[in-house]
């Protein structure tokens, strides 16, 4: 009669972390993400800039502290469950304080917080800051607008890409045209500028978004690791259009870059300079939305 009990309330202790168990692996499976993907959280396998590294590695730390946290706080609930289940009428012994315990449960979050607190306040501060322009492989401004992007090379106060005929090199968005950045690996700094109301420049992949506000100018950096080649969207709701308000970048070798500059100081468009890198001429990451719009910015 004694092993009744006991072989009862270890069946249910079996049941209860079978039951954790399928509540950890279901989202997983039901999600349809592959294993990689599952460890990466919803976040992009590769980092192509320095910058997203630094987050990503925050992430992950973040992450695994959470979990640590995590698991202590259900092991510890689960184990008062069974431990200490209801026995009898009689009334437990009460404990009046315990200066151990609430020393360690007062301290130990603060210490989490303060951890926590430091590693993202030095990411941040390295991940926003500048460079001297002598240390640029090259700049590039961002224009967002209702309800497109367009770019150009240079600050917004120096014309850096002129075509043989003397006109400014602008890559502009359309209603049926996703505006493509071409950028060279290495260390580029964007100045952002909005021409009407509040956009968020935003490459998924690279973990960061920079918002660009009228009568404001802002400035961040990418330090491109790899090439490849990214949608960019617009993550500040602005308006009727914002959903449609995409761009590609990329990130090409400073070799193709430079060619590809050549080709567009000759006269070339964007497509046809990609095309002389090898590059497919128009956006592969995202295509142009049935809108009903007669123009894809506002003049």
């Amino acid at each position: 009669m004694v092993g009744k009990p006991f072989r009862k309330a270890r069946g249910r202790t079996r049941r209860t972390l079978g039951l954790v168990a399928l509540a950890a692996v279901l989202p997983v499976v039901l999600s349809g993400c592959s294993l990689v993907d599952a460890f990466h959280l919803g976040w992009p396998t590769s980092q192509p800039t320095e910058q997203s590294e630094k987050m990503m590695n925050l992430w992950v730390g973040a992450v695994i502290a959470s979990l640590a946290v995590g698991v202590i706080v259900w092991g510890l609930t689960f184990w008062c469950c069974v431990a200490y289940k209801k026995k009898s009428d009689d009334l437990p012994p009460q404990t009046k304080y315990n200066m151990p315990a609430e020393i360690t449960f007062t301290g130990l979050p603060i210490v989490i917080i303060a951890v926590l607190f430091y590693f993202t306040a030095t990411y941040q501060t390295d991940i926003t800051e500048l460079s001297d322009d002598s240390d640029l492989d090259e700049q590039v401004t961002v224009t967002a607008l209702k309800w497109n992007w367009q770019f150009k090379y240079g600050s917004p106060d120096e014309v850096t890409v002129e075509n043989e005929n003397g006109q400014e090199y602008v890559e502009k968005g359309d209603s049926d045209y996703i505006p493509v950045l071409v950028v060279p690996e290495g260390k580029v700094r964007f100045n952002g500028e909005s021409k009407d109301v509040i956009h968020s420049f935003w490459v998924p992949d690279t973990l960061f978004k920079r918002d660009v506000i009228p009568g404001r100018d802002t400035a961040w950096e990418y330090d491109f690791t790899s090439t490849g080649t990214f949608v960019g969207r617009c993550a500040e709701l602005c308006g009727a259009y914002h959903a449609f308000m995409n761009f590609e970048m990329r990130v090409v070798s400073q070799e193709d870059f430079d060619v590809f500059i050549s080709e567009v100081e000759g006269g070339a468009s964007t497509p046809e300079a990609l095309e002389a890198i090898g590059q497919e001429p128009y956006a592969q990451t995202t295509t142009p939305f049935e809108t009903g719009r007669e123009a894809g910015v506002e003049k």
